[in-house]
């Protein structure tokens, strides 16, 4: 796994350029980048901790159930079974095996500090604000997932791999089913949607320890998943800030509450998952550092991605260039070029002024005279991703793999 060494880290001051989502961190956090776990867990929606190191918990419930249905061979019937399970107030179909059912019914209980009245907060934040969450948890993310060594060789080496388009429309499953107002409600699909990336999960993990070219520890563990989700939830919430995005006190609190239920519902213990914005920064600011760095893998799957983005902005892909641009902006310089972004000496300064200024616009915050005319290509391409991301979503299934990534 690469590491940003401390001196990398506060020579940059931050991974993510003008967004700063890895942070400024101090002499003495770069110096425990090595070091066994010192987020707090008071700091937690647990309140404490066992203390154990999430770099070495996984998911002790889940992963022993795949294991065993591997091995009895039912995967392939389990897939048919849940494939027409969709809402989260739907009984489960009859003819699942008995271990498997009881561990769903389990799973998909909310836990008891779920409100609805901040979950509904969240659906609206979601609703007014959804053109920034998509940049910034679908777009921003997915780079910087490829710069984060183990999620990259997990997904080059699953089966996901090999079929990235499918493997994302498929992560983009749970972007559009935690957007509704009743997305974890009678008759919304949140809850079924993690509760199947939960067994993908375990999955991936049974399967991986198999592959060839695997090395290392299990994959996904606990560590893992937060990383994920401060790729999401930490990393969203502070380029909104950065671009002086207008949120109240309210609609911070429900995308907070949103995002700590799709953890808890993705598995992520609750010891672990932050109970406020100011922990989620101390504990992305740890986490996210030493878990990044350039991989082969990570390169090759950047270079789709951005082939994809590319071509949904105008077939043909004529717009690399600015693709190229705006990734290398919405992650900062480091990132890009472990991506193997190529820097666009027209596209990287023009992006870079043109994107707060239409941002302010659509806040109200300057008027239409203000905003540059390559705005609107900028503009026009996020709402062309959002509209693909968000329909994409609602057409895929999520299966359990029985293999990995072919040949």
């Amino acid at each position: 796994m690469a590491e940003l060494s401390r001196r990398e880290v506060l020579i940059s001051g931050t991974a993510m350029g003008a967004l700063g989502a890895l942070g400024m961190i101090s002499p003495a956090q770069a110096d425990s980048l090595s070091d066994g776990w010192t987020w707090p867990a008071s700091g937690s929606i647990a309140g404490s901790g066992s203390g154990a190191d999430p770099r070495w918990v996984w998911d002790d419930v889940a992963d022993p159930l795949l294991a065993s249905l591997f091995d009895r061979g039912v995967i392939p019937e389990v897939n048919r079974l849940l494939y027409d399970w969709n809402r989260n107030d739907q009984p489960l179909p009859a003819g699942l095996p008995e271990d498997l059912r009881a561990f769903i019914e389990q799973a998909r209980q909310l836990p008891s500090w779920a409100d609805p009245a901040m979950l509904d907060a969240g659906a609206r934040f979601h609703a007014l604000k959804g053109n920034y969450i998509v940049v910034l948890t679908i777009v921003g993310a997915g780079m910087l997932a490829t710069a984060i060594p183990k999620e990259a060789r997990a997904v080059y080496y699953s089966a996901g791999g090999a079929d990235l388009k499918d493997r994302i429309a498929k992560t983009n499953i749970l972007a559009y089913a935690v957007r509704p107002q009743n997305a974890w409600g009678a008759g919304g699909t949140a809850v079924v949607e993690a509760v199947k990336t939960r067994l993908v999960h375990a999955a991936v993990r049974h399967l991986l320890k198999s592959s060839p070219h695997w090395s290392g520890p299990i994959p996904i563990s606990q560590e893992d998943m937060l990383v994920t989700w401060h790729t999401l939830a930490t990393y969203s919430m502070r380029g909104m800030r950065e671009w002086k995005v207008r949120i109240s006190p309210t609609e911070a609190a429900g995308y907070l509450h949103s995002v700590q239920m799709l953890g808890h519902m993705l598995g992520i213990r609750d010891e672990f998952l932050p109970a406020t914005w100011d922990s989620s920064y101390a504990q992305s600011d740890l986490v996210l550092p030493r878990n990044m760095g350039p991989t082969p893998e990570g390169v090759e799957l950047n270079a789709i991605l951005r082939d994809m983005l590319a071509e949904l902005t105008s077939p043909g892909g004529i717009d690399k260039s600015l693709v190229n641009a705006f990734a290398r902006y919405l992650t900062g310089n480091q990132v890009a070029d472990w991506n193997g972004i190529r820097r666009e000496p027209l596209w990287d300064p023009v992006v870079k002024t043109a994107w707060p200024l239409l941002v302010q616009f659509r806040e109200g915050v300057i008027g239409l005279p203000l905003v540059p005319a390559a705005a609107w290509l900028l503009d026009e391409m996020v709402k062309k991703w959002t509209t693909y991301y968000l329909t994409k979503g609602a057409q895929t299934k999520i299966v359990i793999p029985t293999g990995n990534r072919p040949g």
